[in-house]
């Protein structure tokens, strides 16, 4: 093998890990201390000692391969211990080598029932790709084009990702349910959840979980969560009140006229699910979903390499094409 590891070496960098994380406020927001913890384990690149050494484009795939393996595997430990540092004081639980990677993941945040595991498999799987036109994948492919590693790209990534139009949204969904139970409690009738929608509407907000920059259907991530809430959370109180949100949502935003795409998306069912197992800090979602995003960009960008994709340049435009984009826009 070409990229042999010296295991006490490995381990050094990834305490060098935890320890730039240590070095941030435990107020921080859990991306930013996650975002942290991936550019520290950069200084183990591959792909950076191969390309010093001068190796040939050709084969510029082969180290972003190895990155992406060590990248992949080492996520769910570095976003693992951010949760425990914030939530759980500090109480690190280590890895378990005879579980899979949702079901580790899901122990490491200490959460042991085999449901929450089950869960975590369902939820790495659905939101480990979404191919490169969001801002995440598409930022993980930008950086990646400058010939930045796979640590590099995918921190850009997750930057990206920690934005509230992006991978914010899973937590936004939550609390926006929260304050429909707060306000109008748990059985709250169709008429009244109706009414709360059009004041979230009303007031200059979006109804978090529903619309999709490319869908223009129920999201299938959607859909599945569903079905696995069906199965073991029927009759949860946040899981029925998602169900009448299915119902009352898309004829109210279909009536606001606005809107290409009405239906739910993946974010409006994975917190209430979240919640119901235990894992109830909306701040953290993000980093789960930064966890499972590792899986895409990782192997998008080993096709990157292995294609020798050329480096990505914006279109530029000219100071009278923005007057005119502003004469029209103030026409309309």
């Amino acid at each position: 093998m070409p990229y042999q590891r010296n295991c006490v070496t490995v381990l050094l960098f990834q305490i060098m890990s935890l320890k730039a994380i240590d070095a941030l406020p435990i107020t921080a927001h859990p991306m930013t201390q996650f975002a942290t913890g991936v550019m520290a384990l950069q200084v183990q690149s591959e792909f950076q000692k191969a390309y010093e050494k001068g190796i040939h484009k050709s084969k510029y795939w082969e180290p972003t391969y190895e990155d992406s393996l060590s990248l992949i595997a080492r996520v769910p430990i570095v976003a693992s211990y951010v949760y425990r540092r914030i939530y759980k004081d500090g109480k690190v639980i280590p890895m378990n080598d005879s579980l899979d990677y949702g079901a580790n993941f899901s122990h490491m945040l200490g959460f042991d029932s085999p449901e929450m595991q089950e869960l975590m498999r369902l939820y790495v799987t659905i939101h480990s790709d979404h191919e490169g036109g969001n801002v995440s994948a598409h930022t993980g492919h930008l950086v990646a084009s400058a010939l930045s590693d796979p640590y590099l790209s995918f921190a850009a990534a997750l930057n990206g990702l920690a934005g509230p139009l992006h991978g914010l949204a899973n937590q936004e969904v939550l609390l926006w349910i929260k304050s429909v139970v707060k306000e109008c409690g748990e059985n709250i009738t169709t008429e009244q959840l109706k009414d709360y929608v059009w004041k979230t509407l009303n007031s200059g907000k979006v109804v978090p979980g529903f619309g999709h920059g490319v869908l223009r259907k129920t999201d299938p991530r959607y859909t599945c969560q569903r079905e696995f809430a069906l199965k073991h959370l029927p009759d949860d109180p946040l899981f029925q009140l998602v169900s009448k949100l299915y119902e009352v949502v898309p004829p109210v935003l279909t009536q606001l006229g606005k809107v290409k795409n009405p239906w739910p998306n993946v974010d409006a069912h994975s917190g209430v699910l979240l919640n119901y197992y235990g894992l109830t800090e909306a701040r953290y979602y993000t980093v789960l979903f930064g966890v499972s995003r590792s899986i895409g960009i990782c192997s998008q960008l080993i096709w990157d390499r292995a294609l020798g994709l050329p480096l990505e340049r914006p279109k530029s435009v000219t100071m009278e094409w923005l007057e005119n984009h502003c004469k029209k826009a103030s026409e309309n």
